[in-house]
């Protein structure tokens, strides 16, 4: 038996901590004993019933954890072996790992790399993966440290949090877009040199402005995405990853035909292992584990559903860490 973020749609929904049976687990896949989880925005959506995540019921929520292989049905990946999950339908179509077993697809799994903790995987997780496939779609793009400030927003969000940690990192001038004016002496701490209101960017604006960033990292979406982009420096490149702020996206084709701005969209959960596995290499070189540490909370199973709240309610800064076995 296991505990389990267990999720339930019968005479209504319901997001409970339960007891299952391991032969209740998916059939096929890797089976891993999970050390830590994480409580991410998708999660969160999915514990509140808030966002439509979950494809079909019953559910084991959780998209990420990092564990070590018990059994494997994949030449890829052996037993004794400590990975990390991310994505690839867990929590939304199959099982996922807010629990402390688990059964996951093998194309969703990398191995943790040598150096980094389990526990700062997860103070990591999806949201600092996919901040480290954002900061690589900028550098793709030709953008270099002294050619301009990069805006990041949701920058008190697990992605936000981790895109100015590794923009600052790499020597990027950082602005910070939050509105949480107490959290500015902690986005400084991260390494933001300048911290923007959001209140300026959250309404509907010109389609051109003022030519103000050499990049953006994104993960508000709708209003604030579409003005990040109207106030892009010619060829410019904007990375957008997520939708707290909404999935419309209010914008015109100016910035785009007229100033050569590229908008490049980032998706973690399907990408292919190589770029995966490339990515938490990155990750496990660039942070700080002190500064990581200031970034997370740590909370047990039983405190996910309030923690879950917190995120929908826009009262949360920086990551969940869930150790499953508290």
């Amino acid at each position: 038996m296991f505990k389990a973020v267990y999720l339930t749609r019968d005479d209504g929904f319901r997001a409970q901590l339960a007891e299952l049976d391991e032969a209740s687990l998916p059939a096929e896949g890797v089976s891993l004993r999970v050390e830590y989880s994480t409580l991410n925005y998708k999660d969160a959506q999915a514990l509140t019933d808030s966002g439509p995540v979950v494809r079909q019921f019953p559910m084991v929520a959780g998209v990420d954890a990092v564990g070590t292989v018990l059994e494997s049905d994949s030449l890829d990946f052996a037993p004794g072996e400590k990975v990390i999950l991310n994505g690839w339908g867990c929590g939304e179509t199959t099982w996922g790992a807010l629990a402390q077993r688990a059964r996951v697809p093998a194309e969703g799994l990398v191995r943790l790399p040598a150096g980094l903790a389990a526990h700062d995987a997860m103070a990591l997780g999806t949201a600092g993966y996919t901040a480290m496939l954002c900061v690589q779609a900028l550098k793709t793009h030709g953008l270099t440290p002294g050619g301009g400030p990069v805006l990041v927003t949701g920058a008190t969000g697990g992605v936000g949090s981790v895109a100015v940690m590794l923009l600052a990192k790499l020597g990027f001038e950082v602005v910070a877009v939050t509105g949480k004016p107490d959290a500015a002496d902690y986005l400084r701490t991260l390494g933001a040199a300048e911290i923007v209101d959001r209140a300026g960017l959250s309404g509907a604006g010109k389609p051109l402005q003022k030519e103000r960033w050499a990049g953006v990292v994104d993960s508000v979406g709708s209003h604030v995405l579409a003005n990040a982009c109207a106030q892009v420096r010619r060829d410019g490149a904007v990375a957008a990853c997520g939708l707290a702020g909404g999935m419309d996206f209010p914008a015109t084709v100016a910035p785009f035909i007229l100033r050569g701005v590229t908008l490049y969209g980032v998706d973690s959960v399907y990408a292919p292992r190589a770029q995966r596995q490339a990515a938490w290499d990155l990750l496990a070189g660039l942070i700080d584990p002190v500064l990581l540490a200031s970034t997370s909370t740590e909370i047990g199973l039983a405190e996910t559903f309030a923690a879950a709240a917190d995120i929908i309610a826009g009262r949360h800064r920086g990551r969940f860490i869930v150790d499953v076995h508290r």
